[in-house]
């Protein structure tokens, strides 16, 4: 068997990787190689779905945008188009929270819109 030289630094870095993989089930909060495989993985998925909340979000906005002036009878792309037309800049997430919050206000700026 070869002699270990690294025990601090090696230890510490099983730690790290257990430490990471607390709460997992079974061996993969307690086994190096299957916690390694699971901490790997889930930063894997972390790293991607931070880029996919914004996506999903943004769509979140659209629906909830378009579900607000379908009752002023318009759909939520002539909406922006008219907003763009009339120089009004409020982002989607604004825009879908004043549908939400504070409809009154919501639909001052789709009369607005529409004159």
């Amino acid at each position: 068997m070869p002699l270990a030289k690294s025990k601090v630094v090696s230890r510490k870095r099983r730690k790290k990787i257990l430490r990471i993989a607390k709460g997992y089930r079974g061996g993969k909060s307690r086994l190096l190689k299957t916690a390694k495989e699971s901490v790997e993985r889930s930063m894997l998925y972390a790293y991607r779905d931070r880029r996919v909340r914004k996506r999903e979000f943004r769509k979140l906005w659209i629906i909830r945008i378009n579900a607000a002036v379908r009752p002023y009878g318009l759909n939520y792309s002539k909406f922006i188009q008219q907003l763009n037309k009339h120089h009004i800049q409020l982002n989607r997430k604004i825009l879908a929270d004043l549908a939400i919050m504070d409809p009154v206000t919501f639909s001052k700026i789709v009369k607005s819109v529409q004159n």
